[in-house]
C-alpha cells in the first residue's frame, strides 16, 4: 500500500540526463515534510512554486561558472553543471498558500501544512414520529 501511496501523491518526475536526488518523505499529524538532496546548491539554484495545475514544481540548477585560467592543458576534466526538475502531485488536503521552503545543509527542506479540518460536532435529537 504505502509504495504506490507515495508513487501515486508524488506524481511523475522529469530529469534533465540527470539522476534525480533521493527524496525522504515523512507524514505527521500537521503536515507532509519532504528532503531532497541538494548537495552544492544555495537558494539561489533552487526555485519551488505551484503550477496552473495546483502541483508543486522543483526546479534545480547549478551553473558551472569555471573563469579561471589553468596553465596547461586537461587531460580529463569531469566538472559539470547540474539540473534537475520534478512535479509532484499534492494531495488534496495540503494548505497550498503555507508551503515553506528553505535549503540548508544540502538538503532542501519543504514543508507541507494540512489543512485542518472544522470540527463537525454531532448534532442529535430526538426525531418524533407521527
Amino acid at each position: 500500500f504505502m509504495p504506490d501511496f507515495f508513487n501515486d501523491f508524488f506524481g511523475s518526475m522529469s530529469l534533465d540526463g540527470n539522476k534525480a536526488p533521493a527524496i525522504n518523505v515523512m507524514e505527521d499529524e500537521q503536515m507532509y515534510r519532504l528532503e531532497l538532496a541538494a548537495p552544492g546548491m544555495s537558494k539561489e539554484d533552487v526555485k519551488v512554486h505551484i503550477n496552473k495545475d495546483g502541483n508543486l514544481v522543483i526546479e534545480m540548477e547549478k551553473k558551472c561558472e569555471c573563469q579561471e585560467e589553468k596553465k596547461g592543458k586537461y587531460l580529463r576534466k569531469e566538472f559539470a553543471c547540474s539540473k534537475f526538475h520534478q512535479t509532484l502531485i499534492l494531495p488534496d488536503n495540503v494548505d497550498k498558500d503555507g508551503i515553506k521552503a528553505n535549503v540548508e545543509n544540502g538538503v532542501l527542506n519543504i514543508s507541507l501544512p494540512k489543512l485542518q479540518k472544522a470540527k463537525v460536532e454531532e448534532d442529535r435529537r430526538m426525531i418524533e414520529i407521527e
